[in-house]
């Protein structure tokens, strides 16, 4: 079994957390970022100016490219150079990896994505009045405000009311008036102890993460709760480092007079694998599939960022899959090996956001946050390997691939490893998402709602026979959206996170 090192735990805390967890707003400016800054200022500035605004030798950089504006025409155009229009080919000049950085600061700045700001000050922007989009037009109605800044999942009930976790104090119950109740007596406890180092971003462990209810909940009740499960001084790590650890662990319960009872434990691990990393890096997602499953997710909570993920024996950087009892599937990818943790379905996951069964199609899916660049849409199939940390579409924050597999002592080839279906680069930092299914919005039928957190927008995209076909830009510069959820009504609710105050907000089709 894996076995853990505690002081490298506590320096990952402080180093490798920070450089890949986060967007790493100081370290990349010091790195890959600050880079491929000083790179377009040193070498395209000249004519495409130091804006991107475009200077008499070249073309503006901001609106619509002649040759293409994903990052991969990019990275072309930047390589092969355009010698009859007076732009020389850059590859014989820059490394690969030079390039590729130098093509993500374009896209991010064309896409107005700031690596130094995560958007937890910048204003929520509902829409006054109607939103017109390709196939639906609607508008944009808030439910409640004032919430805490860092909720984490919302999940609407039968009678209209909607349950939400507060990563850091509780679970509360939103009335169908809008009004919230108090936290919740005898859930798991949140802590409320965080800290900041470098970046704009609170961490801790002990935190709420995913609820959901039974898909049988008006039979039998039963209501999930996923959170960080904190302890101190209860294993290695934590008392050779003297800090507090956490793991996932997957509980359920009732809820009876404003509070939770009957509580049950449905999944946890060995307290070998609590560790000292913050609960930002825990995926912390779950959800229902067909005949009983239960799907839910588990990011980098290792000693590092890279350390256990490709490791079966390890819960870490992987999506897990029991029944709704906690038991084990006999059809689970590796219940034959005895190396391997008997609930991994799939492995080499980095930091999992949203988690969704498409009962159509009878296909699991997930989204993921890559480093710089290669934020992922992936269907998520038995026993496959996502890559993380042997390689990714993106870049690491210090401008070098994502090549980890040397480190540990891992070959492979490319493709051991299954690839995106969606490709998010220039990073959005992708959240939840839903499978629409809803008769408010027929038109969407089968299509992917899918939020961000620091592009503050929501997409909608069309996959079809597993191939991305099509992606429309819903909501842009609106809010960090960490949750999507659709009631039994069919009404589609957004959770905005705000420093502020958060919001519950509801999508109306146009009458």
């Amino acid at each position: 079994m894996y076995k853990q090192n505690p002081r490298r735990q506590l320096l990952a805390l402080v180093f490798s957390v920070i450089v890949s967890i986060t967007s790493g707003s100081l370290f990349a400016q010091l790195g890959g970022v600050g880079q491929s800054m000083q790179a377009f200022q040193a070498n395209c500035a000249v004519c495409h100016g130091e804006n991107m605004e475009g200077a008499a030798l070249g073309v503006p950089l901001l609106g619509e490219l002649r040759h293409g504006d994903s990052f991969d025409e990019i990275v072309a155009s930047i390589s092969k150079g355009f010698e009859t229009a007076g732009m020389p080919p850059w590859r014989d000049t820059m490394s690969v990896a030079d390039i590729r950085n130098l093509a993500l600061f374009i896209t991010e700045t064309r896409a107005n994505v700031n690596y130094s700001d995560f958007n937890y000050d910048t204003p929520i922007e509902i829409p006054q009045g109607l939103v017109e989009s390709e196939l639906h037009n609607f508008r944009v109605e808030t439910v409640i405000a004032d919430l805490d800044a860092q909720p984490f999942s919302i999940a609407p009930l039968p009678d209209g009311s909607i349950l939400l976790t507060e990563k850091k104090f509780g679970v509360r119950v939103i009335g169908p008036d809008g009004e919230k109740s108090e936290y919740l007596e005898g859930t798991p406890q949140a802590y409320s102890d965080t800290y900041k180092i470098a970046v704009d971003q609170e961490w801790g462990v002990g935190w709420l993460f995913d609820i959901k209810p039974h898909p049988n909940y008006e039979e039998n009740g039963w209501i999930y709760l996923y959170f960080g499960d904190r302890c101190s001084d209860c294993n290695e790590v934590s008392r050779q480092s003297g800090q507090p650890v956490s793991m996932n662990k997957l509980v359920r319960g009732r809820i009876e007079d404003g509070q939770w009872v009957d509580q049950e434990t449905v999944w946890e691990t060995d307290l070998q694998y609590y560790s000292v990393i913050t609960d930002v890096a825990a995926g912390g997602r779950i959800t229902f599939g067909e005949a009983g499953h239960l799907y839910f997710s588990v990011g980098m909570k290792g000693p590092s960022n890279y350390e256990g993920i490709q490791d079966l024996s390890t819960p870490w950087g992987k999506i897990h899959r029991i029944y709704d009892d906690g038991s084990i599937p006999e059809d689970n990818p590796f219940t034959d090996r005895e190396d391997a943790y008997q609930s991994a379905y799939t492995y080499g996951h980095r930091s999992p956001q949203g988690l969704e069964f498409n009962y159509t199609t009878g296909d699991l899916w997930g989204t993921e946050h890559g480093p710089r660049g290669g934020d992922e849409v992936n269907r998520l199939q038995a026993g496959r390997n996502y890559g993380w940390p042997l390689y990714s579409l993106g870049m690491d924050y210090d401008g070098t691939p994502v090549e980890y597999g040397r480190e540990l002592g891992i070959a492979f080839e490319l493709s051991d490893i299954e690839q995106p279906v969606v490709d998010l680069t220039p990073s959005p930092a992708v959240s939840s998402f839903i499978i629409v299914d809803s008769d408010q919005f027929p038109e969407w039928e089968g299509n992917y709602l899918v939020g961000s957190l620091k592009a503050r927008s929501l997409f909608r995209i069309v996959i079809e026979d597993n191939r991305l076909v099509h992606r429309e830009t819903l909501l842009e510069g609106f809010s960090r959206i960490r949750d999507i959820e659709k009631a039994y009504n069919d009404d589609i609710y957004l959770l905005l996170e705000h420093n502020a105050g958060s919001q519950i907000v509801r999508l109306v089709p146009e009458a």
